[in-house]
């Protein structure tokens, strides 16, 4: 198959949501492609869910990947697919004109946009949830409902079109079995 897959994160992405995907993209026949900033070595983190609190928290520093390649070298007309990471990454990388370009690239293309957690943070900046069924982490619901989506919170991942959404890692399980059902 050698079909690539470009995993989109940076800094403090979610360290078990990079590494699944990467590991479930190959398990599956899938070359994944970890695109960041630049072609570096990325600080990942570990966010968790504690009973008593009312949001993630976060956990000493998480595992540490390299990302292959640099977003200047990423281009749609390469890859099969998008997988949007979350944890803290999506809040600064929204705002680089060369990831929002990137994803309404494939979008447009008819390809897979795929997106986990605070991942859905560059799709809602992309202006890819307007009409669309969105799920996500909770407390970035705000931002897909203000941009027109409709967040679907029963559901840990819902697909609408091209587009698959996750709400956490704790989605996994639901989440890739509708992107291994797609791809």
């Amino acid at each position: 198959m050698n079909k690539k897959i470009l995993i989109i994160t940076g800094d403090a992405g979610e360290s078990f949501e990079v590494l699944y995907a990467k590991q479930r993209f190959i398990e599956a026949g899938f070359t994944p492609v970890i695109a960041a900033t630049s072609a570096r070595p990325l600080h990942l983190v570990i966010h968790d869910f504690e009973p008593g609190w009312d949001t993630y928290v976060e956990r000493e520093k998480g595992y540490c990947v390299v990302a292959d390649i640099g977003f200047n070298d990423a281009h749609e007309t390469n890859f099969y697919a998008v997988l949007c990471i979350g944890g803290r990454a999506p809040e600064y990388l929204r705002n680089d004109t060369r990831v929002i370009k990137l994803v309404q690239d494939f979008y447009h293309a008819g390809k897979y946009v795929l997106a986990i957690c605070h991942g859905v943070q560059i799709l809602v900046t992309a202006g890819l949830v307007a009409n669309k069924n969105i799920t996500c982490y909770e407390h970035v619901k705000f931002e897909v409902i203000s941009c027109g989506g409709n967040y679907i919170g029963s559901q840990q991942a819902v697909q609408d079109g091209t587009i698959i959404t996750g709400q956490t890692w704790e989605s996994h399980p639901e989440f890739y079995q509708l992107v291994m059902k797609a791809l």
